[in-house]
């Protein structure tokens, strides 16, 4: 078992290098915030757009399948499931009406075709549980995607030093943006070594051939204690190698010691993927809204 494979979520896509990896932060950064925010109060429609709008984004960055297969696919499936779910669940508006004419009056022909409740075979389907169904789902693919999609395309550092421009301002307030953006960039870095020491002790553990079923429940949870116990004095003692590290190379202020990863210059590519936003929001405002 590897998690630092089979739990691709997050890290970062080094080689092919695709046009999205060229393109500067901080425009990515506004299209993920673009991305998280169109969702909110749409209709329906426009929220299967913008799912549609990530994967056919991604096939064009020519993403390698066997990246974004193996992320994309657990969360198709657990959104497809999400909807399911929504749709034959109760949609909440618990009417029950009796009928102010007789059965014969009720036969007429009705003035529209409209009907409320959808399918009603041992499960019943109304317009209303179908509608939450497909917002819930494409809300919990958008916001997991999108932001999966910008950190495979971004490196840490690449995102630290975005943040950093765009926190300028605050330096007039005293805040102090380059330790937090220092932090930052050590908390991005520090997830592959918990998931690495995650990884060693599962294997710990696997190679034991513990039967869970002789030590029962108190005997597997004292393990279980044990083991979230050693992991933390892991993940500890890493941190304060880091720390110590940093110190030995002078690293003691980020002001004084500052290292550039990355020179920010916006280019062509860039202003005009900016510029898709103007029609993109208006588009948002005049077929998007609820």
């Amino acid at each position: 078992m590897d998690l630092l494979r089979s739990l691709p979520i997050g890290l970062y896509l080094e080689k092919p290098v695709t046009w999205l990896h060229k393109l500067d932060p901080r425009v990515k950064l506004a299209w993920l915030m673009t991305f998280l925010a169109a969702p909110l109060l749409a209709n329906p429609g426009w929220r299967l757009g913008v799912a549609g709008m990530l994967i056919l984004l991604t096939i064009a960055a020519r993403i390698p399948l066997r990246v974004w297969r193996q992320q994309m696919g657990w969360l198709l499936t657990l959104s497809i499931l999400v909807f399911i779910i929504t749709a034959i669940a109760p949609d909440g508006l618990a009417i029950h009406s009796q009928p102010r004419l007789p059965d014969s009056e009720l036969l007429l022909p009705q003035p529209s075709n409209y009907n409320y409740v959808l399918f009603d075979k041992g499960r019943i389907i109304t317009r209303r549980s179908l509608e939450l169904g497909v917002r819930i789902s494409t809300l919990i693919f958008i916001l997991i995607y999108s932001t999966n999609l910008y950190l495979l395309t971004t490196a840490p550092e690449e995102i630290t030093a975005g943040l950093e421009e765009l926190s300028e301002p605050l330096r007039r307030f005293n805040l102090p943006i380059t330790e937090i953006m220092l932090t930052l960039t050590l908390s991005l870095r520090f997830i592959p070594l918990v998931l690495e020491e995650i990884q060693n002790l599962a294997r710990s553990i696997r190679t034991r051939a513990i039967n869970w079923k002789k030590l029962g429940i108190r005997r597997s949870l004292q393990l279980w204690l044990i083991v979230v116990e050693k992991l933390l004095e892991n993940l500890l003692m890493r941190a304060e190698e880091i720390a110590i590290a940093m110190e030995v190379r002078g690293f003691t202020s980020p002001n004084e010691h500052r290292v550039q990863w990355h020179q920010l210059r916006l280019i062509r590519w860039d202003w005009i993927t900016l510029g898709v936003l103007i029609p993109f929001w208006w588009a948002r405002f005049m077929w998007g809204g609820m």
